[in-house]
């Protein structure tokens, strides 16, 4: 049995009741028993409800609740989607892909699993032309992501779209900001401010 994205129903936009001109690209969300996430990123070890209302002047809004991140990201003209829509070789009765699965680990979803089902994201995009500003919320280091982003790379450069890469709103954007610390051990950064830092640098405003 296929493991799909907890909130499918949004992966293409339909929901929408706005014209964005910011599309916010994740990876996976498994509709899995105990992923307590109520929208995207909603789990609270999540920075990314912190991060990117401070990007617009607002408040941090990780405790908000989805009416109130969706009501934002209406006003901002900002869409939310994610590159996979279903692992069809999960199996959920498997206990051991329930456990890569219950890491929310984007390296367990490229590396535990061989049949994913991607967003067609070039589609979407074909058909929300008002969409100007693309961000995917990992890096492409890995073959795996960097063959999933591609196409929506080339899409963007031939349609003179702002495409960018985001560090992770993640835990495991510790990593990053330990290195940072280090060589800034006189002013060290929070994680939610060296991410912020990081958006801030590259995004179209």
């Amino acid at each position: 049995m296929a493991c799909h994205h907890k909130f499918k129903e949004y992966l293409t936009l339909d929901k929408l009741d706005f014209e964005p001109n910011t599309l916010i690209v994740g990876t996976f969300n498994p509709d899995i028993e105990g992923n307590a996430a109520e929208w995207f990123y909603g789990r609270a070890e999540n920075n990314f409800w912190d991060v990117l209302p401070r990007l617009y002047g607002a408040e941090s809004m990780r405790h908000a609740n989805p009416i109130e991140w969706k009501a934002f990201c209406s006003s901002n003209k900002i869409a939310i989607t994610d590159l996979i829509q279903r692992i069809d070789d999960a199996d959920l009765n498997n206990k051991t892909h329930l456990a890569k699965l219950k890491t929310y680990s984007d390296k367990s979803i490229a590396t535990s699993f061989q049949d994913h089902s991607y967003v067609d994201l070039v589609k979407l995009l074909k058909n929300r032309p008002t969409i100007k500003h693309i961000y995917l919320t990992r890096g492409i280091g890995e073959t795996f992501w960097r063959r999933a982003w591609r196409p929506v790379q080339n899409y963007a450069r031939e349609n003179n779209l702002l495409v960018q890469n985001l560090i992770t709103p993640s835990g495991y954007a510790f990593y990053q900001q330990g290195r940072y610390n280090k060589l800034n051990s006189m002013n060290p950064l929070s994680l939610e401010d060296f991410i912020y830092r990081d958006w801030r640098s590259k995004w179209h405003f």
